[in-house]
């Protein structure tokens, strides 16, 4: 094509632009993009050996379809980032009284038709349709069938339109992305009678509108997601549709903790430098993540809800920002997360969590995150354990010592408690080797906190403080 783009169709055809199916040319491009080592699902993380591949066969194979996974599991980012492999730009008639976006060479309204059919190729306009523009979604509960498939439009037949015309019709959202890409999440809460509509824009690219049959073949790649527990719900989805469904991508969280990490702190997105920068010891990364994931095993939590990865991105954010918050107000710099940032993990964490109300015994939502919370740090603790042999650490509290710490105590009262016993805590600050207060503190109270976790020391917490000693394990 040439370097300006061609605005009417006999231009257009001399600039040897093919016309293609909106699958064909998502085909074509990625398997240039395949071969040419592009990165093809780029802020993916975790499916590079399990999704993804799933997902590039059927594109390849020119399907349809449905994102299967529980909640926050990138379901709705994949079905966004398949824009990627649109053209940039694609020609369409630009004529008014048409609500479509007509392939020139091969328009489907009656508009279109009849336009290009009694005026010479110079004269009919083309304009060009962006790529980000071609993709629409929308959410299935109380979506109506006029919103994605159509309606007769009253106004137009107030204006003296016969009903039997296609200019009666209002077009929905599915026909107005003809040539594009229409993506319809939570895929079993959409009404029934909207799921039969869609039968024949899935088999044969035609639909119905009141009884008015609109025989043109609509050009559009559909894509749906759902979580198993409702979609394998008998009668939440009409066996006929999923029939009709080309391939079905099963969706994962995070198969170890790592990726788990990688996911929540590129998800994040927080700025840790400028004026108040905060560091992150890397166990406190491993702590919020293992918290997730401790939900996701727990007895006490609805599994087939699932225990989403925006838990642990909000999580990761409340930490950061608790630390920016003390290390503003006593000056210090860097601000270092500890394990007392995480009694802040309330107001991010409730309301996440689904519980089952089987396993629960009644049990309120923050006691069930606090049974969690211990088991994500005694987990990660022991871990250190074998690496840094931190046992001997409790023993110092059979000798009676008492250790009082806060997401408000100064760096600086930790490095006074330390010197108390410098050879034994030295072993803690192999956790997350620094000279620095902050992460002394910081190291100071994981070791606390797992030994409790541990039920190797007792704790006592009030008025946002916490007292370690060994009451109760003598």
């Amino acid at each position: 094509m040439s370097a300006t783009l061609p605005l009417n169709l006999k231009d257009l055809r001399q600039s040897g632009w093919k016309s293609r199916s909106v699958k064909v040319e998502v085909r074509e491009n990625l398997l240039r993009m395949l071969s040419e080592g592009e990165e093809l699902f780029p802020g993916i993380v975790g499916y590079d050996d399990t999704v993804i591949p799933e997902i590039d066969i059927a594109l390849v194979a020119g399907h349809d379809m449905l994102f299967l996974g529980e909640k926050g599991q990138a379901k709705s980012r994949l079905m966004r980032l398949l824009v990627r492999f649109l053209d940039p730009l694609l020609p369409y008639l630009d004529l008014p009284g048409t609500p479509l976006h007509d392939d020139p060479y091969a328009p489907i309204t009656r508009v279109g038709k009849s336009y290009v059919a009694t005026h010479d190729e110079a004269d009919v306009p083309i304009a060009w349709w962006p790529r980000k523009e071609r993709y629409a979604e929308r959410l299935a509960p109380g979506t109506k069938f006029a919103d994605i498939i159509g309606e007769i439009d009253p106004a137009k037949l107030a204006g003296g339109t016969s009903m039997s015309a296609e200019d009666s019709l209002h077009f929905g959202l599915i026909l107005r992305m003809h040539r594009g890409i229409f993506a319809m999440n939570e895929l079993p809460e959409l009404d029934e009678l909207v799921q039969v509509g869609m039968f024949n824009i899935l088999e044969e690219r035609d639909v119905q509108i009141r009884g008015y049959p609109i025989s043109f073949d609509i050009d559009v790649m559909l894509l749906f997601s759902a979580n198993p527990s409702t979609y394998n719900r008998s009668g939440k989805v009409i066996p006929q549709l999923k029939d009709r469904i080309g391939a079905v991508i099963h969706t994962h969280y995070p198969r170890d903790r790592d990726l788990g990490i990688q996911v929540c702190v590129q998800e994040a997105q927080i700025e840790q430098g400028g004026p108040f920068p905060v560091a992150v010891p890397f166990f406190m990364k491993e702590i919020i993540e293992e918290i997730t994931m401790a939900a996701r095993r727990s007895k006490f939590i609805d599994h087939q809800s699932g225990v989403s990865a925006r838990i642990s991105i909000a999580n990761y954010k409340t930490m950061i920002a608790s630390a920016r918050h003390r290390g503003v107000r006593l000056g210090e710099t860097p601000s270092v997360p500890r394990i007392s940032d995480l009694g802040h993990l309330y107001s991010s964490s409730l309301g996440k969590l689904e519980l089952d109300m089987m396993g629960s015994h009644q049990m309120s939502e923050r006691q069930i995150l606090d049974a969690v919370m211990a088991e994500a740090i005694a987990k990660v603790f022991e871990e250190y354990v074998e690496k840094h042999s931190l046992d001997e650490i409790a023993k110092v509290f059979a000798e009676g010592v008492k250790i009082e710490v806060g997401d408000m105590v100064p760096s600086s009262q930790y490095a006074e408690i330390v010197q108390k016993v410098p050879a034994v805590w030295q072993r803690a600050f192999d956790v997350s080797a620094s000279n620095d207060p902050a992460v002394r503190a910081s190291c100071v109270e994981f070791v606390l906190a797992g030994l409790y976790a541990t039920e190797r020391i007792s704790r006592v917490q009030e008025h946002g403080r916490t007292v370690y000693d060994t009451h109760g394990y003598r």
